[in-house]
């Protein structure tokens, strides 16, 4: 009997999944599989928060596999190794799998493709996790964008996105299953126990993609265009993270606000739809860049960046970290993204402005400790969005544009509601003085507690002094 393996990688879903339901329209066995290789051949490992998402992705994936007959099979190892063990095991004549665009992914997958082929082996990739394949949208001249607005354009003139598919009904299992180790011994789980309040927050897995859309739709739709700007309300989709791991497509996504829009033309605001799909579509300019510049995961795009002298202050670096900088704003970013392992956008620039730009320590510290602790570290998007603030990347900030977290927290943060919630001891600051209790009279401090360098710091560093320390060093490169 033949038999076609699925390679299942950072697309956990049956929903919409090209190479699923190329396997099952063959009418052979379809055999599922999963190889634990982090790390491997440069491919940057899983960081904590991830590691603990997709367990529980995993496991997810393997109730709705076997709640249509099929099983998921673990392996851990050499992916080409695994691959073609498994491939004498089950006589499969057929390997299908979504591509990942990642440039070590790519590298990997190019040889592995050659050495399977080899033995025989018809292969059939395809893309999944993105709207449109990173090389086919390009300037009329052939080249890769660069910045966002013409590339917007072009996606807007491609096709319109193909309808997602639904998950096959009749599947066929195979007569003998290889064997699987346990998603147990792959020790997903991080060894520090911050993660363990995660599932408060959060619900992995297809199913939770789902309702995820469901409830931003019911709920946060319509505010979207003001409300994404507002860290104090639920005004994003909060979908990333399922993005990441591939839980639900984003075509499925296009397609259910798109509907949702049209139904509703009469009480959303005018353009509700077309402000949220480019966001997502940010998301495929993130994976457009890093496929065509794959070093920038860790180098900057543009070149003069490469000699700007960072500075190493590991005692800043820590009090970022942890959120304890003396800026409200910032330190209620970062302890939002330790508890939660999730960051708001806006909150995520300015807590990037202020650790590149304020205490100039460099954009790839700052991505790494986001890689560590985001459940939607996305390799494209990480790189972008640091590479943004510092102002060295595509579509990029200007050098001079540098956040004043005062004020950003006085726009955005207005009645300081977001503070109040993740830095409970300036929880009784009056809003006129809570993003910059340094400037508070005393009168003001004692009666809300607060005592600067006692139960809340005082800012590490001088906004004033910083500012122009940064200008001159920007200027010069």
């Amino acid at each position: 009997m033949k038999n076609t393996i699925v390679w299942f990688q950072n697309d956990l879903r049956l929903d919409d999944h090209p190479a699923f339901s190329f396997a099952v329209q063959r009418g052979y066995g379809v055999i599922p599989v999963f190889i634990w290789s982090p790390g491997e051949e440069g491919l940057w490992a899983p960081g904590e928060a991830s590691r603990w998402w997709l367990s529980r992705s995993l496991g997810c994936l393997q109730s709705d596999l076997e709640k249509r007959g099929l099983r998921l099979v673990i392996r851990a190892g050499k992916t080409l190794n695994q691959l073609r063990a498994l491939i004498r095991e089950t006589k499969a004549d057929c390997l299908a799998w979504n591509r990942r665009y990642e440039p070590a992914a790519r590298k990997r997958d190019a040889a592995l493709e050659s050495k399977i082929r080899d033995m025989g082996v018809s292969l059939r990739p395809f893309n999944a996790n993105l709207v449109f394949d990173p090389g086919q949208v390009k300037t009329r001249s052939g080249k890769p964008f660069q910045v966002f607005t013409p590339f917007w354009n072009a996606c807007l003139a491609q096709k319109t996105p193909a309808v997602p598919m639904k998950i096959p009904r009749k599947i066929q299992a195979p007569s003998r299953w290889p064997k699987s180790i346990s998603l147990r011994r792959l020790r997903l789980e991080p060894e520090r126990d911050w993660t363990k309040g995660l599932g408060t927050y959060w619900e992995p897995g297809s199913s939770g993609a789902g309702k995820q859309l469901k409830k931003f739709l019911r709920e946060g739709f319509s505010g979207y265009p003001s409300g994404r700007n507002l860290p104090s309300v639920s005004g994003t989709s909060r979908l990333s993270p399922h993005l990441h791991f591939g839980e639900i497509s984003p075509k499925r996504i296009w397609h259910e606000v798109s509907r949702h829009a049209a139904a509703k033309r009469e009480s959303v605001m005018p353009g509700t739809a077309e402000v949220y799909l480019r966001q997502l579509l940010w998301r495929e300019f993130a994976w457009h860049l890093l496929y065509h510049f794959p070093e920038t995961a860790e180098a900057p795009l543009r070149k003069k960046f490469s000699r700007f002298p960072w500075r190493k202050d590991e005692k800043s670096f820590r009090a970022w970290r942890k959120g304890r900088t003396g800026y409200p704003i910032v330190d209620a970013g970062m302890r939002e993204l330790w508890k939660t392992g999730w960051m708001h956008n806006r909150v995520r620039m300015i807590a990037g402005s202020f650790l590149v730009k304020d205490l100039l320590i460099s954009w790839l510290e700052g991505a790494r400790w986001f890689w560590d602790t985001l459940v939607d570290a996305d390799l494209a998007n990480n790189t972008l969005g640091w590479q943004w603030v510092a102002g060295c990347g595509a579509d990029a900030a200007p050098y001079f544009r540098i956040f004043n977290p005062v004020l950003q927290g006085e726009k955005f943060d207005f009645r300081g509601d977001y503070v109040r919630r993740w830095v409970p001891e300036l929880s009784k600051m009056p809003d006129a003085w809570i993003h910059k209790p340094w400037q508070a009279p005393s009168r003001v401090l004692e009666k809300a507690g607060v005592i600067l360098g006692g139960t809340y710091p005082k800012p590490i560093v001088d906004r004033g002094s910083a500012r122009q320390r940064a200008l001159a060093i920007f200027s010069r490169i």
